[in-house]
């Protein structure tokens, strides 16, 4: 596990845009171990990477060659759950450390999907296939054994059969409205996720975290990240000028409100935001000297 980019002659959202260029080889939990930077900007990513690859080469050595694929998933459960003690952080869910890799690497807590990005890296070392899965409202994991499917909870550990599936999928059924003549099938939300959406969710959870807590430079910085991560994704340019805005950075904001309004001119909120627009506009400006 080596890095592609040396974060030292570099800011850290150039060594993070850097690592989500492209779509090959995507480095999801080094760009994860990434989004750190911007809470401890001395962290050595590098460090990060290698003791999440120790932990996983310890696993690797315990094992016989000629392990299954149940074997290995049974060392793996222990190991990680057990021995290493991760979990939940049912204390404390909504602290935004346990979405830092790093930072769940140290406290041994975390929420599904960052606790789901290191067990990935640990099952892929010994040679299951793992997968991330955007299940409504908690991350899992994903196994293809020979035998078939196994679905993981990273939060407790446990695996989930087809019926706890459906149980925890019928609120957002109930929700959506996928329910009767319109029920999208469980197999429909079971699907593998690419590693740049996955991380896209991380940024997400912590997206929504400061944007509760008003914490507009934070804040930012993710949009930042999410502008970088998805170049398409229109919503998080407007979302990114709607912080610059709280910022008082208005040329910035009106550049990605404006864009945002070209390519999306029929959104629900193109009104509001084109009213927000005219208002940024007809704000004086500082005089250069």
């Amino acid at each position: 596990m080596t890095s592609r980019w040396a974060p030292a002659s570099t800011s850290a959202f150039e060594y993070f845009a850097a690592l989500v260029a492209e779509d090959d080889h995507f480095p999801l939990l080094e760009a994860a171990a990434a989004v750190g930077l911007d809470d401890d900007p001395v962290l050595d990513v590098e460090a990060v990477l290698a003791e999440v690859e120790g932990l996983a080469e310890r696993l690797r050595l315990r094992l016989p060659q000629d392990a299954g694929a149940v074997q290995r998933l049974r060392a793996l459960n222990r190991y990680f759950f057990k021995e290493l003690g991760f979990s939940g952080n049912v204390n404390d869910y909504y602290a935004a450390e346990n979405s830092l890799i790093h930072r769940v690497l140290s406290t041994r807590r975390g929420i599904p999907i960052s606790l789901a990005l290191l067990y990935m890296e640990l099952a892929q070392h010994i040679g299951l296939k793992a997968y991330g899965v955007s299940f409504p409202g908690h991350f899992l994991v994903k196994l293809r054994l020979p035998a078939g499917e196994v679905v993981m909870d990273p939060f407790t550990g446990r695996s989930l059969s087809r019926e706890a599936l459906e149980e925890r999928l019928e609120p957002f059924r109930q929700r959506q409205g996928l329910v009767g003549d319109f029920e999208a099938p469980l197999g429909l939300f079971l699907q593998s996720t690419e590693p740049r959406y996955i991380l896209a969710r991380l940024l997400g959870n912590l997206k929504a975290l400061y944007r509760e807590r008003q914490d507009w430079p934070r804040l930012l910085a993710i949009q930042e990240r999410l502008v970088a991560l998805l170049p398409e994704a229109w919503e998080e340019r407007r979302d990114r000028g709607l912080v610059l805005a709280e910022l008082g950075l208005d040329e910035p904001a009106e550049s990605d409100l404006s864009a945002y309004l070209a390519q999306r001119p029929d959104a629900a909120d193109a009104p509001l935001l084109q009213a927000r627009l005219d208002v940024l506009r007809s704000s004086p400006r500082p005089l250069l000297h």
